[in-house]
């Protein structure tokens, strides 16, 4: 959908009910695009997934036009039970045009406590969002959460979900209170710096003992 405008309030609210399964798609894009009103515009998601249910939302990219400021907030509550597949997309500009401000919030809350809340922004007026340590010059990011309950008693480890590696994205398994920490094996001693290895003394040149005929 070409929204919202700068200055737009826009509120989508879904709830699953007990036992449902709800896969829950977009038609098209969306594209934040500037407007007459000089205030930004905000997009409030706000989902809740009863006991037994699954939700798959799974959107296409929000795209930040040139001008445009969007802020952007995801809320997800689930019962302790319910499972969840979220995909977020943002795209930075739309072809041969710089990007607009987008900033971008996901909070989930599984049986009354928080597993993520995590907020991103980009654009101008953001610090270092197109630095080494966030973009690094790309244009597009996105994520894949996914809360399944029977990952508490045999949590998944990392890996790609692509078999093209111009296309690959990690799995990475979240630490948080929804899942027990990761155990791990003792832990090696690092070699230290080579300024405080201990070199063996020289050794003293080698005299040959000759015996005069």
């Amino acid at each position: 959908m070409s929204a919202p405008h700068n200055g737009d309030r826009l509120r989508i609210e879904a709830v699953v009910g007990p036992g449902a399964d709800l896969r829950a798609i977009s038609a098209a894009a969306t594209v934040a695009l500037p407007g007459p009103a000089p205030d930004h515009a905000v997009l409030d998601v706000a989902l809740r997934v009863a006991d037994s249910a699954r939700l798959h939302r799974l959107p296409e990219p929000v795209i930040s036009a040139a001008g445009s400021d969007l802020r952007q907030h995801v809320r997800v509550d689930l019962a302790r039970t319910a499972r969840l597949v979220l995909s977020e997309q943002q795209v930075l500009g739309r072809a041969h045009e710089p990007t607009g401000r987008l900033a971008g919030r996901i909070t989930v809350r599984r049986g009354g406590r928080t597993l993520l809340d995590q907020h991103c922004a980009y654009g101008p007026g953001a610090p270092d969002w197109d630095g080494p340590a966030v973009l690094a010059g790309n244009r597009a990011v996105g994520q894949l959460l996914v809360v399944d309950p029977t990952y508490r008693d045999d949590p998944p480890g990392t890996r790609i979900l692509d078999d093209m590696p111009a296309r690959a994205r990690r799995h990475h398994p979240a630490r948080g209170p929804g899942r027990p920490p990761h155990r791990r094996g003792p832990r090696r001693r690092r070699p230290p710096p080579l300024s405080r290895r201990r070199t063996p003394p020289p050794r003293p040149p080698h005299r040959l003992n000759r015996q005069a005929g």
